[in-house]
């Protein structure tokens, strides 16, 4: 696919073929391709942990016992206020609308946040890690490194879905894929082939106009 439709395909995709594997030379042609992201001093600071067959499925029961037994599963990982929040909720509706479940049903909510620690049924979850004495401006670079992957997948047709919910018990993570304890994990990035028929794959979120995010100054 050419650029902008690359840009304009890729989206959070929240159901997968569980059983369809990415091929590993495709993959790596994927991870090579966001290895040409830019970083400050060309630091390269993106460390990166992909699990796949068993080590996914250890991951994923280890992580859903772990929400299960701490709480807080259903909390989202940022607070939002004002517009933003708007922008929150409007999301929220569409999936969940999509999804079949009321804003009343507590226990539906919390089944679909939960998904998060299956990966969506994705069969390849990777884990965006960078060293914790590293600051914001790291973390932007990091941020370029996932955005380059994300592309790079889709206009390979595989898709992803970033996520933030996949920060939490970091211990739990650590532990089963060997992460140092020095490095950070910024987010979790479930990918693979999209089921289209999923509930959740339905939604489609909006965008906002240029002017209300780029001020272009003369």
């Amino acid at each position: 696919m050419d650029f902008d439709a690359v840009v304009n395909t890729r989206r959070s995709v929240r159901g997968f073929f569980r059983d369809r594997l990415v091929p590993e030379p495709l993959l790596r042609e994927a991870l090579e391709l966001a290895q040409r992201a830019p970083s400050n001093c060309n630091v390269q600071p993106w460390r990166v942990f992909i699990a796949s067959g068993a080590r996914r499925d250890l991951l994923s029961a280890e992580l859903t016992k772990a929400a299960l037994e701490r709480g807080g599963a259903e909390q989202v990982t940022e607070k939002f206020s004002g517009d933003y929040r708007t922008l929150q909720i409007a999301c929220a509706v569409e999936l969940y609308s999509k999804m079949g479940v009321a804003r009343e049903d507590l226990a539906g909510r919390k089944a679909a946040f939960l998904r998060n620690y299956t990966f969506f049924d994705a069969p390849h979850v990777a884990f965006i890690c960078m060293d914790r004495s590293f600051g914001v401006g790291v973390a932007l670079d990091v941020g370029t490194y996932l955005q380059t992957l994300m592309l790079a997948l889709c206009s390979r047709g595989v898709q992803s879905c970033a996520q933030a919910a996949l920060c939490r018990y970091e211990d739990v993570t650590q532990r089963v894929l060997g992460i140092d304890e020095n490095l950070r994990i910024l987010c979790g990035l479930s990918f693979g082939y999209e089921d289209p028929q999923a509930a959740a794959n339905q939604a489609r979120q909006s965008r906002l106009p240029i002017s209300k995010n780029v001020n272009i100054l003369t």
